[in-house]
């Protein structure tokens, strides 16, 4: 493509000079060869404007800036495109580089802060049983034909080089739908930029990442910035524009439901004027049984996954498909198709005499509900035993609310290491601590701080007798744990089953171990 033909798809272009041909796109010099463009995104940490003299030396025929060129001591022949938002810039560019594939795809945004891969998977096995070729990129995988792609060590939405990448490969292999988590990060760092959407769907949005944001106004804009898109969106023939809102989530629904759009549907199990709900809902430790009720009609669902959460996720994916026009059938096939999410209340069974499972729950309201539904699951024979941490770098104030919710409804806590980046991890367990014995909570008694995450897993199942389930929670599907600046290999479901098997899973390097070994 000629740099001036990627020109005119970049919103607020500010000023440009010259054109060239152009072979490819990127934000990292590194990754520069000849004739690529270099989009100089300004970082957190790093500002990329630094590096354009290592991607000239590479080969670049262009730049994209923020800053003005006669500041930078641009070569003059340079030709450049100054924008006011260059994250925003380089999603546009990738998307048009690639053909704009989102407008040939009845495209769904999933956001939240809990739910979200869940959500992403129904809703891809609700269209996929209603006959559609469909895609889905998730915060686990990328699912393109038959293939399943890995995208990523931790929770977010890939760069916007991927995503459209994703998305060109869903096209060309015949896909007619795709369906996208959003998170926050994803959406507050323009990686879905240039992604068309069609149907926006929120689970909910509840206490998270409000000091990556900046605070909770932020956040929540965030997350709504999905809705506001589709006012601005390409148009597809027979495909309306639709949010899809949760009544029951105080946190979510007036703000969002303020945002004009085309077509609105609301679902809910606790509140009233809904479109869509469920009712008759019988709960067990091998899943759900409930009646969808919805202006489609009704219709009685089955799933194998557990709680009362996975109602409300259920009733957000049947929403979103109903909407489109997708068949009540569809969706009662589709949800009794998936079994399980990877990190997701996922059973870890070696023969114990009691429950063992992993889920994701990295927040105090997913947390919550993980604990409520163990603590249905045991129904007083048995105790709930929990083991999960809490980031660093991120909320500080969901810590203590994290110890709060556990010293409520666990019968024993083990605290312990959820990747505590550069922040001392001794600081994070003594505010999580505080939030435990707003309970009456007594380390040594009923709750234990244990920092290495394979001893902590160890001690837990030790303690563990029949009837009692032990969770594991805050790291679900991911493979790798930060210390310092560094990912460490690290996957929890190995672990559980390590402990369960009286060992510990040694894949932190020595120093890092030693430094946060304490016996129990």
């Amino acid at each position: 493509m000629r740099f001036s033909e990627l020109w005119t798809v970049v919103p607020d272009a500010l000023e440009g000079y010259g054109d060239a041909l152009i072979t490819g796109i990127t934000d990292d010099s590194r990754q520069v060869k000849p004739g690529f463009v270099f989009v100089a995104v300004p970082g957190v940490y790093v500002d990329g404007h630094r590096f354009i003299p290592a991607a000239l030396a590479a080969g670049a025929a262009a730049v994209v800036i923020e800053q003005p060129a006669t500041i930078l001591n641009l070569p003059p022949a340079l030709p450049y495109l100054r924008v006011a938002n260059a994250r925003r810039a380089l999603g546009w560019l990738h998307a048009a580089w690639h053909g704009f594939p989102s407008r040939r795809l009845a495209l769904f945004g999933v956001t939240g802060t809990d739910g979200k891969t869940t959500t992403t998977n129904l809703l891809y096995a609700i269209l996929r049983a209603a006959g559609y070729e469909a895609g889905m990129i998730s915060t686990v995988n990328a699912r393109i034909g038959a293939l399943s792609l890995d995208t990523g060590l931790h929770t977010t939405t890939p760069p916007s080089g991927e995503v459209q990448h994703y998305l060109a490969q869903m096209v060309a292999a015949g896909a007619t739908h795709a369906v996208l988590e959003s998170t926050s990060e994803g959406l507050a760092q323009q990686r879905l930029a240039g992604c068309d959407f069609d149907i926006a769907v929120v689970t909910n949005i509840t206490h998270e990442h409000v000091t990556a944001h900046g605070s909770w106004e932020a956040y929540r804009e965030a997350k709504a910035t999905l809705f506001r898109s589709l006012a601005t969106a390409a148009r597809k023939p027979g495909v309306p524009k639709v949010a899809v809102l949760n009544r029951d989530d105080p946190g979510s629904f007036d703000y969002l439901r303020a945002i004009p759009v085309e077509q609105r549907v609301v679902y809910g199990l606790d509140s009233p004027d809904v479109d869509v709900t469920a009712t008759d809902i019988a709960y067990t430790p091998q899943g759900i049984r409930a009646v969808l009720r919805s202006p489609w009609g009704t219709a009685t669902l089955t799933s194998p996954l557990v709680g009362a959460f996975n109602v409300s996720n259920i009733l957000a994916a049947a929403s979103a498909a109903l909407a489109l026009g997708t068949s009540l059938d569809a969706v009662t096939e589709g949800v009794a198709t998936v079994s399980g999410i990877p990190g997701r209340m996922e059973r870890i069974d070696e023969g114990q005499p009691f429950t063992a499972i992993v889920d994701f729950a990295h927040t105090p309201n997913a947390l919550r509900v993980a604990l409520l539904t163990a603590r249905q699951w045991v129904a007083g024979k048995g105790r709930v035993i929990v083991v999960f941490g809490s980031a660093g770098l991120r909320d500080r104030e969901k810590r203590w609310m994290m110890g709060e919710v556990a010293g409520e409804l666990a019968d024993l806590i083990v605290l312990t290491a959820e990747d505590p980046r550069t922040e001392s991890l001794e600081d994070i367990l003594a505010e999580m601590a505080e939030g435990v014995r707003q309970h009456g909570r007594v380390e040594g008694v009923d709750f234990w701080c244990v920092p290495d995450r394979g001893a902590a897993l160890l001690h837990a199942v030790q303690m563990a007798q029949p009837n009692d389930i032990v969770l594991a929670c805050g790291k679900g599907h991911e493979q790798s744990m930060c210390f310092g600046a560094v990912e460490y290999p690290w996957d929890d479901r190995e672990a559980l089953r390590r402990a369960l098997h009286g060992a510990t899973l040694d894949t932190l390097p020595t120093h890092v171990t030693n430094a946060y070994r304490i016996n129990p």
